[in-house]
Parts: C-alpha cells; sequence; structure tokens
C-alpha cells in the first residue's frame, strides 16, 4: 500500500462495503467484526492484586485479521477508528488501536471517528472532523466487564454448590450476575405478588337504551349517593375492600334485585359535559420503545428486534439502535417537518419543533433517537424493504413523523343518567382534527375511515331527556392478579430503572431463559421455582447485589468513570475489597448457607415445601424419616401452585405409586410411578443426590394400573434380545424409543406396527419387518401458506411437527419459540425465524450433524 493512504476500521463488513466507495482511493476501510479481544470464558481472569487487570485473549479466528491489520497500518500515515458510537464501540476501538501500536509512543497517528448514520454526508462529515479516543468511555466499559466477571465467577460457584449445580431441566450450568439477578428478582417479585394476590367478585349493571333510533351503553356508577364499587376498590393481597364505608358492593342477587327494580322507572339525562382533549404524540424511538412497539405489534423478542434493527442501521437505512435518547438533531427535526408539510400540509405540523426530553434515569444521551438515516426520509415502499425489514422500518417511519405533527383532537361526551336513586353514565368521543394519527394511517386504503374506526357514538342527548331502556343486565366481574411483565416491555422496566444499558438489556432475557430462571407462555415471562430458590438466596446473603437502587447506583458510578469524575480500580477495590467488600462477604457467606436450606422454597400459605432436586422441583410432604415427594409439571408457574393443587399431587401419587415386589436378581424393589413426563417404572430407590435408577417408559396405550411386576421387569429389560440375525450373526432387538416401540439390527431401525407389543413381538416378526424397504416420510399437508419470501418469491410455509410447530421456506426449517400460538406466526415473524435458523445452519451450530475429525 502507497504511503499517505489512511486507515478506516469498522466492526461491521456490510458497514464497511458501504463506506467504501464513498471515501474514495485515499482511504482503505476494513472491518473486525465485532470483539478482537475479550476475556477468557473459563477462569476469573482478573489479577485481583494487581490493579484488577483484566488478562484479555484474542478472540478465536482473528490472529490472521489482526496480521492483516497490522500489515496495512505501517504504511497508513491516520488510523481512524470508526467503530459504533456507545462505549463498547469506544473499548473494541481501543483494543484494535492498542494491537496496532496504540500507547507505544506513536499515538498521534490513530483518530477517533464517530457517525450515528450510516450516511454519505454523515460519514464525509465526521471523516473531516476526528477526534480522539475516549479513554474515560473505554475504562467505564473496562470496569463494567471487571465488574461482571467478578460478581459471575464469584456467586456462580456458590449457587452450585448450594443449591445445584445445573438448570435441572436444561442441564445449563446456574449462574449469577450483576445485572441478571437483579432482573430475575424482578421477575420474581411481580410472581410472589401473584401469589399473594386475592380475587374478589363484584357486579354492577349494563343498560341497553335508545334515542332516536340509535341504541348505547350506560354502566352503573352509583346507587343511593355512593360509588358503586369497581376493582380498585379492593385490597389485592387481602381481597377485601379498602374502604368499605365509601362504596356499595354489590353481589349477584343484590345486582339482579335492582335491574329488576330499576327497570320500571324513568331513566333521565341528568347532565351532559362535552369537553375538547386534544393528545400530543409520543416522542421518537430509543432502544427499549422500540423493543416494546416491535413485541406488541410485530410479535418480536427484543433480540429479534436488535438483530433487524442492526440489519437496517449498516444499510445506512436507520440512525444507530443503541440509544437511550429521545432527541432528534436540528437537521433531523428540519428534514421530519418538511417531509410532513409536503405529504400532509402545513395544518398538520406542530406550531413549533416539538422537543422530546428524555426522562430515563441514568440516560447517557450519547446519541440521537432512533430514526430514518439521512433527510430525505424515504417510506419502507419507496426503499423497496420487504418482509420484517419494512415492517420493522414502518415503525420506526411513523414513529419519528408523528413526533413532529400537531396534537390530535377529540370531542368527548360525558352523559349521566338518573334512575330513581340510580346513576348512569355513558362516555363518547369523536375525531375532530387527526393530527399526528394520521402519519400511523400511512399505507392504508382508506385514511380517513381508518381513522374514524375508533369513534365510539353517541345520540344527541340534552339535559331532561328520557332515553327508552332497551335492557338492563347485571354483570359480574372479578379481580386480576398483577399482570406478569412480557419480553418486549421488560427492558423499559430495567432502563425506567436505571439497570443495565441499551446495549445490554436485549440479551437479559435470553441470559434468563437460557439458564432457567425464567420461560416464556407467550410473551410473558413466567420465573420458574429456580429462580426462586437463587433470588431467596441472594436476598438473604447478598442484599445489596438484587436491590435495584444499589444497582443502579452502580450504574451511576460507570457513568462518572465515562465521564473522567472516577478512577475505576479504585471503584472497583471499593467494592471487591473495601468496607463489607464483596470477597470477603463471599468467603464468610459459603461456610454459613445450607445447601437443603437453600434449595427449599417455604410458602405460607402451604404445609408442603417445594425442593429443587437434582431432576427438577419437586413437593416434599410428611417426616424426614418417611418424606413423600412428588414431581412439579414443567410448565407450573410458582404463582399457580396453590395448597389445594399440592393436595391433589400428592393424593394421585399416593393413588398410583406403588412398590410391586423386588427384583429377583438385584433383590432391589420395583415401581409404578408417575413423573413430570408421565407414567413410568423404576428399578432401585431414588436417593436424594445419588444416582438416577434405571427407568422404562409405559408403550402408548399401556395403563399404569396394568402393570404388574412381570411387565416392569420386561420394560425394564429393554431392549431385549430376539435372536442372531442369519447373514450377520449380530443381535436383532426389540424396544422403545423416543418414536415409539421398534426393531433394529445394526442400526436399522423399523418401527413396530399399530396393535403390535414390544413385549411379545418375536424372531420372525422382527425380520420381516426388516425386510420391507423403510418408509419414507409422510408428505405433510401445511396448516396455511403465510406467503412468499421477501428475498426469493418462494412460499413459506407452516406445518405441524414431531415436536411442535414449525416453519418451512425452501430446505430450512425453523421451529416456533415456545408458547407461541400458530394461529398468531405472521410472515414478518416467519422470516425472522428463518432467517436465524439459516445463519446458525452456515455457522455449523443450531444442532447440525458434525463429522468426526479422521485420526
Amino acid at each position: 500500500m502507497a504511503n499517505n493512504k489512511k486507515l478506516v476500521i469498522l466492526e461491521s463488513d456490510k458497514k464497511a462495503r458501504l463506506i467504501g466507495p464513498w471515501l474514495g482511493e485515499d482511504y482503505v476501510v476494513a472491518a473486525t467484526g465485532g470483539h478482537i479481544v475479550d476475556l477468557p470464558k473459563k477462569g476469573l481472569a482478573v489479577d485481583v492484586d494487581g490493579g484488577y487487570e483484566p488478562d484479555y485473549e484474542i478472540v478465536h479466528g482473528k490472529k490472521k485479521l489482526i496480521t492483516e491489520l497490522k500489515k496495512a497500518a505501517r504504511s497508513a500515515d491516520q488510523i481512524l477508528i470508526a467503530t459504533d458510537p456507545d462505549r463498547e464501540g469506544e473499548a473494541i476501538g481501543y483494543h484494535i488501536a492498542r494491537q496496532l501500536g496504540f500507547g507505544n509512543g506513536d499515538d498521534g497517528r490513530f483518530l477517533r471517528v464517530t457517525f450515528n448514520e450510516v450516511t454519505k454526508d454523515a460519514v464525509l462529515e465526521a471523516i473531516a472532523d476526528p477526534g480522539d479516543l475516549d479513554l474515560a468511555r473505554v475504562d467505564a466499559q473496562q470496569a463494567r466487564r471487571v465488574l461482571d466477571r467478578l460478581v459471575g465467577y464469584g456467586l456462580s460457584p456458590l449457587l452450585w454448590k448450594k443449591i445445584s449445580p445445573v438448570d435441572p431441566i436444561s442441564r445449563v450450568p446456574l449462574s449469577a450476575g450483576r445485572v441478571q439477578s437483579v432482573a430475575v428478582r424482578l421477575i420474581v417479585e411481580r410472581e410472589r405478588e401473584r401469589r399473594r394476590f386475592r380475587a374478589s367478585d363484584y357486579w354492577d349493571l349494563s343498560a341497553t337504551l335508545t334515542k332516536d333510533g340509535r341504541e348505547f351503553e350506560s354502566r352503573l356508577i352509583t346507587l343511593g349517593g355512593k360509588r358503586v364499587a369497581t376493582g380498585s376498590d379492593f385490597d389485592p393481597e387481602t381481597g377485601e375492600l379498602k374502604s368499605a364505608d365509601a362504596v356499595v358492593l354489590l353481589d349477584e342477587q343484590a345486582a339482579g334485585k335492582e335491574a329488576a327494580r330499576l327497570e320500571h322507572v324513568p331513566h333521565v339525562v341528568a347532565a351532559v359535559e362535552r369537553r375538547q382533549k386534544p393528545t400530543n404524540p409520543q416522542p421518537p424511538f430509543k432502544t427499549t420503545t422500540l423493543q416494546k412497539a416491535a413485541n406488541a405489534r410485530l410479535k418480536l423478542s427484543p433480540r429479534q428486534t436488535m438483530r433487524v434493527a442492526q440489519r437496517l442501521y449498516e444499510a445506512g437505512l436507520i440512525t444507530y439502535l443503541r440509544t437511550d435518547s429521545t432527541e432528534l438533531s436540528q437537521r433531523a427535526v428540519a428534514a421530519v417537518r418538511k417531509q410532513i408539510q409536503s405529504r400532509y400540509g402545513a395544518d398538520y405540523l406542530s406550531p413549533k419543533p416539538r422537543t422530546h426530553a428524555t426522562k430515563t434515569k441514568g440516560a447517557q444521551l450519547a446519541h440521537e433517537a432512533i430514526r430514518p438515516s439521512g433527510t430525505e426520509m424515504k417510506t419502507a415502499s419507496q426503499l423497496g424493504l420487504k418482509g420484517v425489514d419494512a415492517a420493522l422500518y414502518d415503525l420506526i417511519w411513523k414513529r419519528t413523523m408523528a413526533s413532529q405533527m400537531a396534537a390530535q383532537i377529540q370531542q368527548h361526551v360525558s352523559v349521566t343518567i338518573a334512575a330513581d336513586d340510580a346513576e348512569f353514565r355513558s362516555n363518547g368521543h369523536t375525531l375532530e382534527f387527526a393530527g399526528y394519527r394520521r402519519a400511523y394511517m400511512e399505507g392504508a386504503a382508506d385514511p380517513e375511515s381508518a381513522l374514524g374506526e375508533r369513534d365510539v357514538f353517541l345520540p344527541d342527548l340534552e339535559v331532561g331527556d328520557e332515553p327508552v331502556l332497551r335492557q338492563l343486565e347485571p354483570s359480574g366481574h372479578t379481580t386480576r392478579p398483577p399482570a406478569r411483565y412480557t419480553q418486549g416491555a421488560f427492558p423499559g422496566i430495567l432502563e425506567e430503572e436505571g439497570i443495565g444499558r441499551p446495549s445490554t438489556t436485549a440479551t437479559i432475557i435470553s441470559t434468563m431463559e437460557s439458564r432457567g430462571y425464567v420461560r416464556l407462555d407467550g410473551q410473558q415471562l413466567v420465573p420458574t421455582f429456580l429462580a426462586f430458590a437463587v433470588t431467596a438466596l441472594l436476598e438473604e446473603h447478598f442484599e445489596d447485589l438484587v436491590d435495584v437502587g444499589f444497582t443502579s447506583e452502580m450504574e451511576r458510578g460507570l457513568d462518572r468513570i465515562a465521564e473522567g469524575r472516577m478512577d475505576w480500580r479504585e471503584y472497583i477495590d471499593g467494592f471487591y475489597r473495601g468496607v463489607d467488600g464483596f470477597e470477603g462477604r463471599l468467603a464468610d457467606r459459603i461456610e454459613v448457607i445450607d445447601p437443603r436450606t437453600a434449595s427449599t422454597l417455604i410458602f405460607d400459605d402451604m404445609a408442603m415445601h417445594v425442593r429443587i432436586g437434582r431432576y427438577g422441583p419437586f413437593l416434599e410432604h410428611g417426616t424426614e424419616d418417611d418424606p413423600i415427594r412428588v414431581s412439579l409439571p414443567e410448565d407450573l408457574a410458582p404463582a399457580d401452585l396453590t395448597a389445594e393443587f399440592a393436595e391433589r399431587l400428592i393424593e394421585q401419587k399416593e393413588a398410583t405409586n406403588e412398590e410391586l415386589g423386588a427384583d429377583p436378581e438385584t433383590g432391589q424393589p420395583v415401581f409404578r410411578l408417575v413423573g413430570r413426563f408421565g407414567p413410568f417404572v423404576q428399578l432401585g430407590e431414588q436417593e436424594e443426590d445419588g444416582p438416577k435408577p434405571k427407568r422404562a417408559s409405559l408403550p402408548e396405550g399401556m395403563t399404569l394400573e396394568a402393570v404388574d411386576l412381570d411387565t416392569a421387569l420386561s420394560l425394564l429389560a429393554l431392549p431385549r434380545d430376539l435372536g442372531a440375525h442369519p447373514e450377520t450373526g449380530k443381535p436383532v432387538r426389540a424396544g422403545i424409543g423416543r418414536y415409539g416401540p421398534y426393531v433394529v439390527h445394526e442400526k436399522d431401525f423399523r418401527s413396530l406396527q399399530a396393535g403390535e407389543d414390544v413385549l411379545t413381538v418375536d424372531f420372525d416378526r422382527a425380520m420381516a419387518l426388516l425386510s420391507e424397504p423403510k418408509r419414507g416420510r409422510k408428505t405433510q399437508t401445511a396448516l396455511r401458506d403465510l406467503g412468499p419470501h421477501p428475498a426469493d418469491g418462494e412460499p413459506i410455509r407452516l406445518f405441524e411437527g414431531r415436536y411442535g410447530p414449525y416453519v418451512k421456506h425452501g430446505k430450512v426449517n425453523a421451529s416456533l419459540p415456545k408458547g407461541a400460538a400458530p394461529d398468531d406466526m405472521t410472515i414478518e415473524q416467519a422470516v425472522v425465524l428463518l432467517t436465524e435458523r439459516a445463519e446458525k445452519m452456515k455457522s455449523g451450530a443450531g444442532g447440525g450433524r458434525r463429522g468426526r475429525r479422521k485420526k
């Protein structure tokens, strides 16, 4: 490479290919593909006695890249570090610079370039005005990594020793983390609230009236001068009224009597209130609000949203996606307002440019909000986007446009209707001016009709009018427990509490799920019993580490480091070895915590305890000498475990679980049991923390009651030898596998046909089956066609498979996430799932078959 060239280093290959032609022949553009060094996966890798210096290693596969960058750097007069404009990007850029000689007396060649959008104008402006690497931000990012490593590698082994080495279901090692554990506690605390909740019933009346031929609804609000009780009047933990004297509580009988009484009295309009209600638009998207909207509208998980947004950003279509700011640059505001006036007219502009101040606790405000890049503000269709990319871009475009538009104005009407000593209330509203809502109708076939769909019309009513009563119907209601957090909303909850940063919140949910602390039920985040046990241990022995306020304050400490107002080593030393430091507490607690206590959950409303065992959570009842244990269903949420449900499980086990006798060969007892996955037989006792006894599932159609000792021993003896194959001399066997009963010879399997018994099938029948050609897979009928794939127009279809529903495009199959309803699957969601699956197949991950290395 000739001298006087400039080397520009980015993270993304896509950005490098896009930016290269803009810069011309004087620049060489290279990409690192993310981090080039990182902490090793095993070991602490932090020198706690040497200033907490991290021991980084080169990321696997990056040595050749570093060699190539060093070669290019030797002949460059400037090295422009153009990694992403957040703290992580700053740290990545710093480590690249260190590998290329930064810090060795030649620092003048290294310059920092940041841009918030990948457009030609933004990139050229940034290149023309470079700065220096922000070492304070690098320190803050390094401090975060070191803190997380110290906490994780301190607490995780404690959990292994005191609760369980792995999640009993997924067999993934347990872990704890500085942010992860607080997030788990928030979800556990919400589930505790649901456990404490006591439902309450209340009734009211709904009247159907007419005026001038138009029917409308009215609801009972007062009776005898007192307000009629609604759900908000009840204490959620006791189920009792908060203030019984202030309201009238109707039950079914009382509501029926009132309906009968009020049917025969005049219903007269007593008051009419009309008012205009302006509603201002929401601010542009930041990371967490984009995740929430994409989850609600497109059913995308936060991680899927970030993956799609990353593609849009790298393609130069949106601004930087990891931000906690809701503000737009002046140039962006001007471009948006120009587009609004052009599309909708001056009446739809807000009187003056709107500013949307960020209210998030601890917001860094390093970037502007997420918006379409550049100044043209093109729509998804104008850009030629398809599928989920178009859907997410459309959300961002509409929210950005709306943020600078005039307020929506609605006419609200509230009508009070008197009937003897009762009052009813009717509410209506109509749209007078669409304002910002017009942007959300972009692309609709008939925007005006779509805008009016939400209107609730009332007849023209005045005081003294007597509408005709058509029906008076009692209606019952039951209060509901606090809603669980959803995966779309939860990153925003963390942000509101000052926990984590935009670059980390999307990964927290997947980490909690992979560690067995949370499972997804549709969009709800449901904590497991394991999460309850881990949270209880941390609350008792390391309360500050799961305290929202403490964790938020730690984030502010990292902010002070980033601002250059605090030394990162002093900050970490205060946490680790200061007064009541983490290192000392950890050593003390290891000796104090009793494993049995830590793995036992005690619920105040139940006599039975829940234990975390090697094979999952189970109920334990009775004495220590003669305990009764029964596994809990894998999909049981802690809030749904009641004393009544627990008693039924115990009764069911006592009724069906039975010792059948002794195995004549070993003398061990043989049991028939019901477990988490259905009925089975077992040889020997299951000792606590002992090896798993030999077990065998029952064939389909066999009931537990039909299993005697001989049958159980036969099942436990499977697979059984039927004889030697006449050609090879190798055994032919019969057994039960994951696909049902079979016969096999040297890995050549055939399924038994319906009605054939694996315990009685003989050698001749097995040979007959093995002589038949293998049956090909049945052609499956798609549940439905979702539509053409935006990349090639080939169909995407939805199927029901052996392991659940999945989508198919060409040769790529992708399972639906656990809890996802097939009926709700959209083509945009399917494209995301298929893209992720295809990427895993390319990388060799995700269950692909791997060949053995030749010796």
